[in-house]
């Protein structure tokens, strides 16, 4: 009856705490002024770049590449290869948060419209930046996919440094979930509570305590797809991962699936997609977008035909679609771009879901168009 107590303590603490840590949804602190969030355009312009919104910080590295008429691909994995290298981005790269083993485990995928090539890897381990990875296997190997110790093989071949991936700030929150959904990961019942081992755990740091308590509670599925189209409307994109924390070791979602998490057409446009990846994958929702642009739908309408297949499955039932969330991205030929969610705020956020946009001026956020207009607390 007690551990049942400490246990329902634990998930109902979240309501009360969360504030503390809210702004690391994405890694990065998002703003709250509505107004400074815009609508997609109408209209396109290029050359173009679009992430989601933890990588609003790198794009003006992929932007660098475009102006100066650098490779769409370069641009594209330069930009994610930015948040792959941050230890304060939990999301993907170093400092992901772990499997249930405690060991990170990253996915990633490009796709190059112009030549019409893809690359992949999965369950890649020890090896930071995965999405330059997927790209060497591209263009030095005729695969497309090389997965677990093969693809580390590779990667060491290729002359990418091993490195342990889990960072101290990663590692305590790990600590902190086993001790949550474990008997034996946890002080006995003759100990203090919840909260005084967990402010043991992170020094009673309230912040990281918040935040420890939120990524458990709900297990952040950490992606970060990123596409670009150039003056001339060549268009490449890649995804990026370190997948769904506290996953069983060797789970691989739609970030690496070429058709699910990354797709291009260099004649369409290009689309990708963070959430939950079973149910993207079961709907190749890459491929849709691609095809429904190609039907003439604008971005947004693309990325909400997914959704409204997604949806489908579930006989539209708001109580099984509550228990995930699931957001997709795109931009068409032309550099028009557009994103929507299954839900219309990211987790116990209030505020409308946004993704990040760079037109060559400078990198912004725009909204997401929900597909449900409800906020989930539950996904």
């Amino acid at each position: 009856m007690e551990l049942w107590s400490r246990r329902k303590f634990f998930l109902t603490s979240l309501a009360s705490s969360f504030a503390a840590g809210a702004g690391r949804v994405f890694g990065r602190s998002l703003p709250s002024d509505k107004a400074a969030l815009a609508p997609p355009p109408a209209q396109g312009t290029r050359p173009i770049i679009i992430s989601s919104a933890n990588g609003l910080h790198a794009l003006d590295k992929g932007m660098d590449i475009l102006k100066k008429g650098g490779d769409t691909l370069d641009a594209v994995v330069a930009a994610v290869t930015v948040v792959e290298d941050d230890p304060n981005d939990d999301s993907v790269g170093y400092g992901g948060l772990p499997n249930e083993e405690g060991e990170v485990e990253l996915d990633a995928s490009v796709m190059h419209g112009p030549t019409h090539r893809a690359g992949s890897v999965a369950g890649v381990r020890r090896i930071k930046n995965v999405a330059r990875l997927a790209q060497t296997v591209m263009e030095k190997t005729n695969h497309v996919m090389i997965v677990g110790e093969g693809a580390h093989r590779f990667a060491v071949a290729e002359g990418f440094e091993e490195m342990n991936l889990l960072t101290e700030h990663s590692r305590k929150i790990w600590l902190a979930w086993k001790a949550a959904s474990s008997v034996n990961w946890r002080p006995g019942i003759d100990s203090p509570e919840w909260k005084e081992h967990l402010a043991a755990i992170f020094d009673g740091d309230e912040t990281k305590m918040a935040y420890a308590e939120r990524v458990i509670a709900h297990p952040p599925t950490g992606t970060i797809p990123c596409m670009a189209v150039n003056e001339k409307g060549d268009i490449s994109a890649t995804t990026t991962t370190s997948g769904l924390s506290w996953k069983i070791p060797g789970r691989v979602g739609d970030s690496p699936i070429i058709g699910a998490g990354c797709c291009v057409d260099n004649e369409v446009g290009a689309a990708g997609s963070t959430g939950k990846g079973e149910e993207n994958i079961k709907i190749s929702g890459g491929h849709t977008i691609i095809e429904m642009m190609r039907r003439g739908k604008s971005p947004e309408e693309a990325c909400l035909e997914a959704l409204v297949r997604i949806a489908r499955n579930y006989n539209n039932d708001k109580k099984k679609l509550a228990t995930f969330h699931i957001f997709f991205y795109a931009l068409n030929k032309d550099g028009a771009h557009g994103a929507a969610s299954l839900w219309r705020n990211h987790y116990e956020e209030k505020g409308h879901s946004v993704y990040a946009v760079h037109d060559g001026t400078q990198a912004r956020l725009a909204e997401c168009k929900p597909f449900f207009d409800e906020v989930n607390t539950h996904g």
